[in-house]
């Protein structure tokens, strides 16, 4: 009697033990499915990422560009200056 009350327990436990390997094994599927998801999603958004830094950085302005726009305000700011100046003068005779 003391073994075959053994042998229950064993099979028991046998059968736990499947069933928690079987519930285990699912569960780090299910995870590694997930995380070859979010692996694809990761590799689209980088794709995405790196063609909006092609867009972004597609042509930056030149020195001589900057340089002769940078001398346009400057003789505009000029201009105005000499403007502001010549009406304080009328403003005082």
């Amino acid at each position: 009697m003391m073994g075959d009350l053994l042998v229950d327990y064993q099979v028991l436990f046998n059968i736990a033990m499947g069933i928690i390997s079987a519930i285990g094994g699912w569960g780090l599927s299910v995870i590694w499915n997930a995380v070859r998801d979010l692996e694809k999603a990761d590799e689209k958004l980088s794709d995405r990422v790196a063609e909006i830094h092609v867009l972004v950085a597609g042509r930056y302005i030149t020195r001589e560009e900057f340089q002769r726009d940078i001398a346009t305000l400057f003789s505009k700011l000029d201009r105005i200056s000499e403007k502001i100046d010549t009406k304080q003068d009328r403003g005082r005779a």
